[in-house]
């Protein structure tokens, strides 16, 4: 036992701790416990009274007993007559025996809370801190009810020691956190957000921790932290190591109160204030330079600290995607950071990019380093950093490397760890049917993403190809072809066998002329599956057999016979017993023409969400895309194409419904599930080609698109619960918008994705879509208080001429949302002739009893129906000149309003829908851009020059359209984009 000083020692307790450890058995050591209780116990109740030492004493001993195991279930009040003592070292003892033993629910609890209170008002700051590290550890309501109005007056006193409101501060936001109705500001707000400008660093420190709590819960009483913090952060940030060495560990000037300031600003949108957005852009750039320096030293503490910084940092730029020149900045650190030595940099390098590369401006600076993440993804000895770059591959696929990616995904699931082959099939699957350009390449990535991952293939991926073949004609043939080939490989998954069953049944007759694959051939081939797979294929098999008898009437006497055999008409499986007996009768007795009819090929699917994305997104974390993932843009499910739980998950059923032609858009765009709330079926997928060829124009789009009557079977009929709330058809009164609508729309005409709208009650995030004159939007309602909305209707309306030149559909809204819950809402658009004006959205809920009323600027512009076009520098000035009337030109010169960077020039017009020219103008300096306006009445051609002058920060913007309006638009909607 080591040597106990004579001043804080307590022998009794050090040689009973000795004798509990010199036990040689477990009952020697109850029966030494049992004969010190009872000698504590007799102690208490004696007639003589104990002094504080003895009492401080066998408190010890029971605590010491009690965290053996044991039950204690006396000595509470000697405890709390501790509390009144001046010594320092009785009274710790007297609270930590209650923090530990004393539960809320105790009949002393009212004896404590004096004991507390005489010391929160004793201004001994030992005392004060003593009895704060109290209620914090109990936490308990009744702690937070007696003390809650209490603790902020001590934080905020002028008098208070700075020890005392650093406890004060982490005791108040433990009681938050478990009695949040509790702890209410009110008057100390703005006090305690002035804690950021305190001297003393560990009260900022301590502060910084309970403003950000509170700015989570409640963040317009708490937005004049913004300027606070970041004013604090610019005087870290620009110190030297020597000016705060207190607080510098490892070179590094306060990391854990840099970290938390960054993270405080994750908590609000880009600071309105120039000068504020100024400095804070200051900030972040010095950031980022000095994680280019040399390290100022070799230990792993001083890196550890320096990134922890930078990547709060990184988290921070990518929070506001705002700012082009920092997003990419940030990117290209990552990307210095993926073929670093350490594995956790990588992995967290490998992390943030994924959020990046859904941003429109750094998505081309992600792109470039494509090569390394491949090599990641098959040199990593860490499978969950494999998993990262399996993940990054995925959010940087678009339709230029969509085959690399997928080819490299699929060579890779060869070799891939066990854990994530399921994860990683249905990312092939959802890239390959997202950017399948080509269907036949489609059917042969699902095709060879069976045959190599065919155990970790699940239904939804073979449900879906089935639904894509049998709803597109060209490709139909295709496959048969190559899923007869595929059938021919000595071992077959069975869930090749099940495609290969299914459109052989449906299509064989497209490759039966070859008499390489007549249909004896087909059949045998099949057949010779059949004794190997499990009972749900062979009755599919099956099914397919009687199909051929209507397809192949020569192969019907072989046919029947294979039903007719015994090991089918008296299977033990009830359900093959029953296919083989009705099917050999209805080959038998039914009629050619009714064969016909009964067998008659499949119709097409009426288009369902791909519920590829669903299980993908179930396998990352339950629930619907958040509005928190919204606005960091993260991309898990595809970043334009939402994701959700559908209701059906049979793919491959009979529809007695009416079905759209083999032309109809796979999208879904024109049909598509009722929207409820995040339980129920969230996002409509646009997973399928948005840009397939399939016919758009036909008659029956416009009437899918017109809303539901009452009596309509659409798939648009009223969700659950909607009947009382759902929005009425037409008004009689546009409302009037917001005063910053027309901000919020112009933030929207070069990206598609991101925040919309934002208060302390609602979240309102966008992602959407557009191809030719067809647009589907997705608003995501999210209720940032712990109250639900109730009576919550949205109403999309087009005013005056808007109503002739866009067609809108909007699916209901479940009218009740819970506090922190989300619901969706789907929105289709048909531009059917250019317009400048904007859809209304009106939103009207109640929250606590109080009518909430707002209108908003849907952002659809005319730009976003642009068809990218590619020209030669001849025909594009040819062009030019044919467009020459004036009324045809709209031109404007303006002053620029952000740093003239080639870079982010380029990415928003690459964001504006044309395509940009490379090499036409002959001053290199410019921009030319060229695009067709896609409307159901006609196609608009427009062409755009951009002239910068970068010593006079001035721009001329020239737009030429074969229609004056659109000129105009196009002009006033860029001027306010540079």
């Amino acid at each position: 036992m080591p040597a106990v000083s004579k001043g804080d020692g307590m022998r009794g307790l050090a040689v009973f701790i000795s004798d509990i450890r010199n036990c040689k058995s477990k009952e020697a050591e109850i029966k030494r416990i049992n004969k010190e209780l009872a000698n504590i116990r007799s102690k208490f109740k004696g007639d003589k009274a104990l002094d504080g030492y003895s009492k401080k004493k066998y408190v010890c001993k029971l605590l010491f007993i009690f965290l053996l195991g044991h039950d204690i279930d006396f000595g509470h009040m000697e405890a709390v007559n501790l509390l009144s003592s001046n010594k320092y070292t009785e009274k710790q003892i007297g609270y930590l025996f209650i923090s530990v033993l004393v539960n809320s629910n105790s009949e002393l609890i009212r004896l404590i809370n004096n004991a507390i209170k005489n010391d929160l008002s004793s201004r001994n700051p030992t005392f004060m801190c003593l009895a704060l590290h109290c209620i914090a550890n109990v936490g308990s309501r009744e702690m937070a009810e007696a003390f809650a109005g209490e603790i902020p007056r001590i934080l905020v006193a002028g008098d208070t020691m700075d020890s005392v409101k650093q406890s004060a501060a982490l005791c108040l936001l433990r009681l938050y956190k478990t009695s949040p109705d509790l702890v209410l500001m009110g008057e100390w707000t703005s006090r305690v957000v002035h804690l950021l400008n305190d001297q003393h660093m560990g009260v900022v420190t301590a502060a910084i921790s309970l403003i950000t709590c509170l700015s989570q819960k409640n963040p317009d009483e708490f937005k004049t932290c913004v300027s606070l913090a970041v004013s604090r952060l610019s005087r870290i940030v620009s110190s030297a190591s020597t000016d705060l060495q207190d607080y510098t560990y490892y070179f590094v000037p306060a990391p854990w109160l840099s970290c938390k300031l960054l993270r405080l600003l994750q908590c609000y949108p880009p600071p309105e204030d120039g000068a504020v957005k100024g400095r804070l852009v200051e900030c972040l750039e010095t950031i980022l330079n000095k994680a280019q320096e040399p390290p100022k030293s070799k230990k792993v503490q001083h890196s550890n600290a320096k990134n922890a910084i930078l990547f709060e940092a990184i988290s921070l730029i990518i929070h506001y995607d705002s700012e082009p020149n920092l997003l990419v900045r940030a990117c290209n650190q990552l990307g210095q950071f993926l073929q670093h030595r350490e594995t956790n940099l990588r992995y967290l390098a490998l992390e943030s990019m994924c959020t990046l590369a859904s941003s429109e401006f750094s998505h081309e600076a992600v792109k470039t380093h494509i090569e390394t993440v491949i090599n990641a993804l098959k040199t990593e000895r860490d499978v969950s950093v494999r998993q990262r770059a399996a993940d990054l591959l995925y959010a940087m696929c678009d339709r230029s490397n969509a085959k690399q990616i997928v080819a490299e995904m699929l060579s890779y699931l060869e070799t891939a760890d066990y854990s994530i082959r399921e994860e990683m099939v249905l990312k092939v699957a959802i890239l390959a049917e997202k950017y399948a350009v080509d269907y036949s390449w489609y059917v042969d990535t699902i095709l060879n993403l069976i045959r190599i991952a065919g155990d970790y293939v699940s239904e939804e991926v073979w449900y879906r190809v089935i639904q894509i073949v049998i709803n597109r004609d060209d490709v139909q043939g295709y496959a048969a072809k190559t899923v007869f080939e595929a059938l021919q490989a000595p071992a077959c998954h069975e869930n090749m066998v099940k495609v290969g069953g299914y459109i052989l049944g449906e299509f064989g007759n497209l490759i039966a002329g070859d008499p390489r694959s007549s249909p004896l051939v087909q059949f045998n081939l099949l057949h010779s599956k059949f004794h190997l797979c499990s009972v749900p294929t062979r009755a599919l098999l099956l099914s397919a057999y009687i199909k051929f008898i209507n397809l192949f009437p020569e192969t019907k006497s072989t046919i029947q016979e294979v039903l007719r055999s015994d090991s089918q008409i008296r299977n033990s499986d009830v359900e093959l017993q029953q296919r083989a007996v009705e099917y050999l009768k209805l080959s038998s007795i039914a009629s050619t023409d009714v064969l016909a009819t009964v067998l008659e090929e499949m119709p097409p699917f009426p288009e369902r969400e791909s519920s590829i994305l669903a299980k993908l997104k179930k396998k990352k974390g339950p629930g619907a895309v958040s509005v928190n993932e919204l606005e960091e843009g993260k991309r898990e499910g595809g970043e334009l194409n939402g994701g959700g739980e559908r209701g059906d998950s049979s793919a491959i059923a009979a529809s007695n419904a009416s079905t759209p032609s083999p032309s109809a858009d796979l999208l879904g765009i024109r049909t598509g599930p009722p929207v409820a709330a995040a339980a129920a079926s969230s996002a409509g997928s646009l997973l399928v080609d948005v840009f397939s060829e399939a016919g758009i124009n036909d008659d029956g789009f416009l009437r899918d698109l017109e809303p539901p009557t009452e009596s309509s079977e659409s798939l648009l009929a009223e969700g659950p619960g909607d009947s009382d709330s759902a929005p009425p058809s037409a008004v009689s009164e546009d409302p009037a918008p917001l005063p910053e609508s027309n901000e919020l729309l112009n933030k929207f005409v070069c990206k598609n994705n991101g925040v919309l709208f934002e208060n302390q009650l609602l979240q309102i995030g966008i992602k959407s879509e557009y191809r030719q004159n067809l647009g589907r939007m997705y608003l995501f309602y999210g209720n940032k208080t712990s109250v639900q909305f109730v009576n919550f209707t949205t109403t999309v309306t087009c005013p005056g001429e808007l109503q002739s030149q866009l067609n809108v559909q909007t699916k209901l809204v479940e009218p009740l949302i819970e506090g922190g819950a989300q619901v969706q809402q789907v929105i289709n658009i048909e531009c059917l002739s250019e317009f400048t004006d904007a859809p209304l959205l009106n939103i009207k809920f109640r929250y606590g009893g109080a009518l909430q009323n707002l209108t908003l600027k849907l952002p659809v512009t005319i730009n976003k129906f642009f068809q990218p076009t590619e020209m030669a520098s001849h025909d594009f000035f040819q062009r030019w000149k044919q467009l020459s009337l004036p009324q045809q030109e709209a031109q404007k010169i303006f002053k620029s309003n952000n740093a003239m960077d080639p870079e982010v020039l380029k990415a928003k017009l690459l964001g504006l829908g044309m395509a940009l020219l490379e090499n036409v103008d002959p001053n290199p300096e410019n921009f030319v851009c060229a695009g067709v306006i896609q409307t159901k009445a006609q196609q608009v051609g427009s062409l755009l020059r951009l002239e910068p002058n970068t010593q006079a920060q001035m721009y001329r913007l020239t737009l030429r359209s074969s229609k004056d309006t659109v000129s105009k638009r196009l002009c006033e909607l860029l001027a306010e984009q540079f």
